[in-house]
């Protein structure tokens, strides 16, 4: 199951488009399963050998860079956002509402 569901994860991930966010909670809703931010943060950090998952655009609700300790370097992650056009200011997405990319419902 949870490998399956961490295949799910990634294959919403992928889709996200490039300059654009989306939350944890997204991606678990857009799966069908609401209560399972945590879950799809536990995939986000194992994907981190995984070149094809952009997981610097995968951020909390708030539009902070809570997984920001899972990339290697300081602001990988930032400097990953920031190249796309992405502002951060304090580990914050600045203009998060400008940014977030809501995914498809998985059916």
């Amino acid at each position: 199951m949870e490998e399956n569901f961490f295949e799910r994860v990634y294959a919403i991930a992928k889709q996200i488009p490039e300059g654009k966010v989306t939350s944890y909670g997204a991606i678990a809703k857009a799966l069908g399963t609401a209560r399972s931010a945590r879950m799809v943060g536990w995939a986000m950090n194992a994907s981190h050998n995984r070149d094809d998952v952009p997981a610097h655009r995968v951020v909390n609700r708030k539009g902070l860079l809570s997984g920001k300790h899972h990339f290697d370097g300081t602001n990988l992650m930032q400097q990953l956002l920031e190249n796309e056009g992405i502002e951060v200011v304090d580990n914050q997405i600045v203009d998060f509402e400008k940014y977030f990319w809501i995914p498809e419902m998985d059916v």
